[in-house]
């Protein structure tokens, strides 16, 4: 097969299921069973913790990789290469999140004003913080930052390095979409502070590094404001991580809002909290940005198929 029609085959397959499905069920998610998985290696520490975090921090995302790679190969090879494409796009589809990301911010902005105690449970899903005290203009920032975020970790890097390594092979783009999702996971679960999780959040820093700017063009233009990138770098170095900044800072600054994880930063300080509508056009930016995504990913295996 082509390999610009078998990457237009790949991501228009995961486009199709991420708008028919959305996600697997949670229960047979393999996210959700590499997530278990991890939970149960953490406590089988081996010699000192930096060095013990350090091996699963790379071995967890390389062998989601090398497993990822084998099975699309032999796919491809053994049964036809069209199934090998077919098989890569559920990769691509599992290892990145739009419709669950819009769902659960949606229900956060909705529930803000007229159930803040219901808003706070939802954000649950969304961002790993005590809500306990937030507002209703807190809880709608977080969401807004949360649908930044996770556009750029859980959408734009996996299609990103699928695209890429789909120059290699399709198997390789495939085991680059894998190999995201398991360093992005090791990140959420233990990149923590302390000797143990360094490794998983050095990791996860190093791979968002491109995708995270990367994603606030897509933000910045989907949001209507092509300039948003531009005046986020002047607080995109606000927050603790090198990377989550830009992609928030894009939609801050593309919707005029301040976004403000308290004690912690404050992003485009000069405007208001979100409002319900401000949240409802981060949700309907977030959803152009990702089909923008898509469609770029499509464009680039037509201009090789052609």
């Amino acid at each position: 097969m082509d390999p610009g029609l078998a990457l237009v085959v790949a991501v228009g397959f995961a486009a199709g299921l991420e708008t028919a499905v959305g996600e697997p069920p949670v229960r047979a998610h393999p996210v959700a069973l590499l997530g278990r998985a991890i939970a149960w290696l953490e406590p089988k520490r081996f010699g000192a913790p930096k060095l013990s975090g350090t091996v699963y921090a790379l071995a967890v995302p390389i062998g989601c990789a090398l497993v990822t790679y084998g099975i699309v190969r032999l796919a491809e090879t053994a049964v036809l290469p069209l199934a090998g494409a077919l098989l890569a796009g559920f990769v691509l589809w599992i290892s990145s999140s739009v419709r669950m990301l819009l769902g659960s911010a949606r229900r956060v902005v909705e529930l803000s004003d007229e159930d803040v105690d219901a808003a706070r449970d939802a954000l649950l899903a969304l961002a790993g913080r005590n809500a306990d005290e937030l507002t209703p203009e807190l809880l709608r920032s977080a969401a807004v930052e949360s649908l930044a975020e996770n556009f750029s970790d859980g959408h734009l890097a996996p299609l990103s390095a699928f695209v890429a390594l789909s120059f290699v092979s399709i198997p390789a783009a495939a085991a680059g979409a894998a190999f995201v999702k398991g360093a992005n996971t090791m990140d959420s679960m233990l990149g923590y502070p302390g000797a143990f999780g360094w490794a998983s959040a050095r990791l996860d820093d190093l791979v968002m590094f491109v995708p995270s700017r990367l994603s606030a063009l897509f933000v910045g233009l989907a949001a209507g404001d092509p300039d948003a990138p531009l005046r986020a770098r002047r607080y995109a170095h606000n927050t603790p991580s090198p990377n989550a900044g830009w992609p928030m800072g894009a939609l801050a600054a593309g919707l005029n809002v301040r976004l403000e994880k308290p004690g912690v930063y404050v992003l485009n300080d000069v405007s208001s909290y979100p409002t319900i509508a401000d949240g409802r056009d981060a949700l309907l930016a977030i959803r152009r940005a990702a089909i923008a995504a898509y469609g770029c990913a499509l464009l680039v295996g037509v201009m090789r198929w052609l």
